[in-house]
């Protein structure tokens, strides 16, 4: 419960950052043309609002909806969410949206998105400034990777340092590292101290090498125990620091990869609740190396839920070197636009994996942006997320379709070249299209997340 809290907090404070500021962009631009603004609102208010002022000197009443799944402001004389008809049979009056020229109503309907984007860039550059860079040195990952069965169908071995591609040169193990693979037509790797060229098709699926159970390639961690839990089944039946597992259940382990593919397997088998392989599981057998040199094989009686207890060496936090590259202002300011640019445009690359199939499942709500937030709160990791999320919500919202910033600034723009305005009763229709449009994805996205709760 603790968890699930921790991380809703972080959500509907990332989202009322983002939503206050975007439609902070709107109204910006909005008091900027002196075109009125009725209603800001954090979060939607279907049929009643909780919470809600309005300034005496102000014609803007501030409210707080009780649906966290977006928020508004209503502007004067324009077809939005509202769909305030009545409004729109009324003479024209000179503080009204549609009063003003093309111009300032682009610059109005783009102010979020503007707004979006620029924080995005400016949190980027503010935690690259604060917290600097932290990272390690691919070529310091000296276990080297572990890859699965499709890596090594093209000549790829468990061991092998990762280096680079025909285009481009790794620096770290990050997630641009299996795009820029999925793209490469060569590939470069460390083996045995000499670098050996690998060939690759150049049109692999990025959503497949992600997906696939093991990865594609993931930092091979040797099965070396760090620590035993006491009085865990791992210390009752002999097992102490400094192990190294070969074997468990009649299984080789070459690597905790292969431990936790073992158990991924062992779940599978749980899922379908058969009390009798429930019962054999929780004996096991361990085959394990001392700190000597000699070898036993240990039988387990695993805990209720199945864990030995004990934790495994990790090089990367424990033997391999970090790099900490530290930013001054003038630094941070193009680092952070160059890092923002780059997770745009690789977030930009990846949505064609939505019109597959595995792609669409992928496709999730609130549920699925809540679990990208740490289990503890932790600034640097809030931060990156919100500017990710920023990032995602103006790509997103720039698209034209009707009910989304993006589908006003397309009509706007045939607008202003064809010199015709389009008619109220043809935006009204378009911005009912469109939320309707807009709220069978959003079911959509919902039922993914329950889905994939549940399954």
């Amino acid at each position: 419960m603790e968890i699930f809290l921790i991380r809703a907090l972080q959500l509907i404070l990332c989202f009322s950052i983002l939503i206050i500021l975007h439609e902070g962009g709107h109204f910006l631009f909005a008091k900027l043309f002196k075109v009125r603004v009725e209603k800001f609102c954090l979060f939607f208010d279907p049929w009643f609002t909780p919470l809600k002022f309005k300034p005496k000197w102000s014609d803007t009443t501030y409210c707080l909806g009780w649906l966290p799944l977006g928020g508004y402001v209503k502007i004067s004389g324009m077809i939005d969410e509202s769909m305030d008809k009545e409004q729109m049979k009324q003479p024209v009056k000179p503080w009204e949206f549609r009063a003003k020229p093309a111009w300032q109503r682009l610059l109005i309907m783009v102010g979020g998105v503007l707004v979006n984007f620029v924080l995005a860039f400016v949190i980027y550059s503010s935690v690259l400034f604060t917290w600097g860079e932290k990272y390690v040195p691919i070529e310091n990952m000296t276990h080297g990777f572990q890859f699965n069965e499709q890596a090594h169908s093209f000549g790829l071995q468990d061991g092998d340092i990762l280096l680079g591609t025909n285009e481009t040169t790794f620096r770290d193990f990050n997630s641009n590292v299996l795009r820029d693979i999925s793209n490469a037509t060569t590939l470069r790797v460390r083996r045995n101290g000499k670098e050996v060229a690998i060939s690759l098709p150049g049109n692999l699926s990025l959503l497949e090498m992600i997906k696939q159970d093991p990865p594609f390639a993931a930092p091979l961690i040797p099965a070396v125990v760090d620590s035993v839990i006491p009085n865990g089944a791992a210390a009752k039946a002999g097992v102490t620091k400094g192990c190294v597992v070969l074997a468990y259940n009649d299984c080789a382990i070459r690597s905790v990869n292969d431990y936790n593919l073992n158990r991924g397997r062992m779940n599978d088998i749980l899922s379908a609740g058969k009390h009798a392989d429930s019962l054999r599981l929780r004996n096991a057998t361990l085959v394990v190396q001392r700190p000597a040199g000699k070898t036993d094989t240990l039988k387990l009686q695993l805990s209720e839920d199945y864990l030995m207890g004990l934790a495994w060496v990790n090089p990367i936090t424990d033997e391999y070197k970090t790099v900490t590259r530290e930013f001054t202002i003038l630094e941070s300011i193009p680092a952070g636009f160059s890092y923002g640019w780059s997770v745009l445009t690789g977030y930009v690359e990846d949505l064609k994996y939505i019109f597959t199939s595995e792609g669409a499942k992928s496709v999730g709500s609130f549920g699925a942006i809540g679990s990208m937030f740490p289990t503890s709160w932790d600034w640097q990791r809030f931060w990156n997320l919100t500017a990710f999320i920023s990032l995602i919500l103006a790509f997103m919202n720039i698209l034209p379709i009707p009910a989304l910033d993006g589908g006003h600034v397309f009509f706007l723009l045939v607008e202003v070249i064809t010199r015709r305005k389009p008619s109220d009763a043809f935006m009204e229709k378009a911005q009912m299209i469109g939320m309707t449009l807009l709220l069978l994805l959003m079911a959509f996205a919902i039922f993914n997340d329950f889905r994939n709760f549940l399954w």
